[in-house]
Formats: C-alpha cells, structure tokens, sequence
C-alpha cells in the first residue's frame, strides 16, 4: 500500500491551542510506526514539516519504504517557514531526510507563491496525486494517513483539507491522535 500523509506540526511553545504537544512526539512516532507495519505499506508521499511529516519520514525510512516528499516551493524556503520556527533538532532531521529522498529522485519542489493563502490547499491536492501516480506505477492501492487531534479550526485548517479531499475522492483515511 502506498500511504499519503498530512498531519500536524509540533505546538509552538506559547501556544494556547494544543494540537500537537512535544511531550507526545513519541507516542505518535510509535503509532506512526505501528499503522505503516500494520498496512503492510511499501510508500509514503507527504511533504515534510516539523511534526507528523518528519515523524513519519524517518519510520519509513527506518522500514525501507520508498518516500516521495512534496513540497510547496523550495526546500529552503519550506525549511524557514514549516521546520525550524518550531523548538527542536527539527531543521537537521529535515536536511538528512531531504538529502536522502532527493538523492533517490523523490524530492518534488513546486513553484507555489510562499504568501498564498492557497498554496497548501494546492500542495494537498498535489500529495493525493503524486501518491496515486506511485500507486500505480508500484501496482500498490492507495491509502489515506491523518495525524492531527481530530478537530478541524475550520476552513483555513490545511489538515482538514487534506482529510475532507481525501474523503472526496473516495480514499480510505485513517485518523491518528495527536492528543
């Protein structure tokens, strides 16, 4: 199974909605782990913030599965704005990462405005792609991971996107708690 992945990034420190607290990074990366084995997945395609991403990155690696990263714009500038503006080795894990799944063709870069409101919206639609094209390509079926706390902020929420567009398209999601 190929597994398309979005899911939460860590809680910054000062903040007063918990989504995503450091203090669970383990327990999630173990439950990560434990539906990647369970599926028997052999791909992951997701982009690669600071979080559910990373987390996720790392367990396929670890399991030998192929990992396509998507990412809005340029591994930089997605580097400064979703990785290291948030407490933790989160900036070297990406690098290692990165460097990896580019090194095996992996690594896809579009050229979306950083400042659009909609460039994640987009960036959801182009991980289901991508996922499905590997899915094809590795005569895999296709499924559908959220990591997130199960609560939607409403319609600017990337995360809910992704699970609403999933669900549109008629793909099996599955919910991972972040709390």
């Amino acid at each position: 199974m190929i597994i398309a992945l979005a899911g939460r990034r860590v809680d910054a420190p000062e903040t007063t909605k918990v989504r995503f607290p450091a203090a669970h990074l383990e327990r999630v990366q173990q439950d990560i782990r434990a539906y990647l084995q369970t599926a028997n997945a052999r791909g992951l395609v997701c982009a690669a913030a600071c979080g559910a991403d990373i987390l996720a990155l790392e367990v396929a690696g670890e399991l030998g599965m192929r990992r396509r990263i998507v990412l809005p714009y340029d591994r930089e500038t997605f580097k400064q704005s979703s990785v290291i503006d948030r407490p933790g080795d989160w900036g070297a894990r990406y690098d290692r990462i990165l460097d990896e799944v580019a090194a095996r063709g992996d690594l896809v870069e579009f050229a979306y405005a950083k400042d659009n409101d909609e460039t994640y919206f987009a960036t959801n639609h182009d991980i289901l792609d991508q996922a499905a094209w590997l899915a094809r390509e590795l005569q895999q079926e296709l499924g559908v991971l959220v990591v997130w706390n199960g609560i939607s902020r409403g319609p600017d929420d990337v995360t809910g996107h992704f699970l609403a567009e999933a669900r549109h398209r008629g793909l099996p999601a599955t919910e991972l708690l972040t709390v």
